[in-house]
């Protein structure tokens, strides 16, 4: 179980989530990491809607993403549903029906030996090693569904209990403050992070694939990308209207994941000798700079406080909003970006921005814009 100390150090790096200025999908990265260090889990995942009204799963363990396509397997969502309480895919029934944190013997229908014979156990968790589970509806102020994060723990760890749920309960308007989706915020503040090509015919066959292609659409697309078993649905709507020659310009798809913002864009492409008609396929990877650098300042040696004094410096606020984001005084905030230069070696604050570029953290060099709003408005109690 995690200490008393490395619970309070991951509550404020919760807290100092709170305060920045990009919030949704993207966040879920470095609030699982923050999370490990108050209930202690041993895998988890985290379900949303997606653009397209599919359920998006993201898994935290990369291995573990293999179940996801399975899990969609018509027989063990049939499964699924006569041994739970309620299938994680009917997220609209959670919402009405699921207040808090609910631990596994909530989420059965059945008893324990009924449930490890089902195909969805041993297709699903067994894979995952995982013997029990947690899960947590979030939802907006106004009751509106986020997502659902689902806690795992594995053989010879012990079963999640009373002490977990109110953990979690305490935190449960903090989590649904950060993954709460505001697309035009991070629309507003993200960079091209990795693009890449491929290739296809007209008719959705596969011809050549990038390598950087090759890692983003599982990114963009999940489970539904699996190379040879055919483009994602919305590959083969982009290509539909490319062979309809509507005339509105180039065929354009964004979709929205855990990973950022996707930009897919379809164009015709001159034969080549032996080859007949080609489409090429871009996609483009956006990232809120915000997200990176905050999970880039989390993998370095410095304490929570330096880490949230070195992320609103690097937005360029002046010491006096800094304090009120940090709720110190304005001396105290010297004190403490003293500290930080002097952990990194820097002098001044163009030495930080420098350092963050080089360091390969997504920041800019120059300074950016302070374009935040005064206060803390909409911030949510945590811990």
């Amino acid at each position: 179980m995690p200490s008393p100390s490395s619970t309070g150090q991951a509550i404020a790096r919760l807290q100092h989530m709170t305060r920045m200025e990009v919030s949704g999908p993207s966040m879920i990265g470095p609030l699982l990491q923050a999370l490990h260090g108050v209930i202690g889990f041993d895998s988890s995942a985290y379900m949303h809607p997606a653009d397209t009204g599919e359920l998006a799963v993201h898994m935290e363990v990369p291995t573990d993403q293999a179940v996801v396509a399975d899990y969609f397997d018509p027989r063990i969502l049939r499964s699924e549903r006569q041994v739970l309480v309620r299938s994680s895919r009917d997220f609209d029934e959670a919402v009405r029906y699921e207040q808090g944190p609910q631990l596994l013997g909530q989420l059965v229908r059945v008893p324990m030996p009924e449930l490890e014979r089902s195909d969805f156990y041993n297709v699903v968790m067994r894979p995952m090693g995982a013997t029990d589970c947690m899960s947590l509806v979030l939802r907006t102020p106004r009751g509106q569904g986020i997502g659902a994060l689902k806690f795992y723990r594995e053989a010879g760890s012990p079963a999640f209990g009373p002490d977990e749920v109110a953990a979690l309960s305490r935190l449960e308007p903090c989590l649904a403050h950060i993954l709460q989706d505001d697309a035009q915020a991070s629309a507003n503040d993200s960079e091209v992070h990795s693009q890449g090509m491929l290739i296809t015919t007209p008719q959705g066959r596969l011809l050549w694939l990038s390598p950087e292609a090759e890692a983003l659409l599982p990114l963009a697309f999940g489970w539904r990308w699996r190379r040879g078993a055919g483009l994602p649905q919305e590959l083969q709507e982009l290509l539909q209207h490319m062979r309809a020659q509507q005339p509105i310009g180039l065929p354009t798809r964004e979709v929205r994941t855990v990973h950022g913002d996707f930009s897919v864009r379809a164009a015709p492409m001159k034969a080549a000798t032996g080859m007949g008609q080609a489409v090429g396929i871009h996609i483009m990877q956006r990232v809120p700079r915000e997200a990176r650098l905050q999970a880039f300042l989390q993998t370095q040696s410095l304490s929570q406080r330096q880490q949230e004094l070195a992320y609103w410096l690097a937005l360029d606020l002046p010491e006096s909003q800094i304090a009120v984001r940090m709720h110190i005084s304005a001396n105290t905030v010297v004190y403490h970006r003293r500290q930080l230069y002097n952990s990194l070696g820097l002098q001044d604050r163009g030495e930080l921005m420098r350092w963050l570029s080089a360091q390969g953290s997504g920041w800019p060099t120059e300074s950016a814009p302070a374009a935040l709003q005064q206060g803390n408005a909409g911030q949510q109690a945590c811990g």
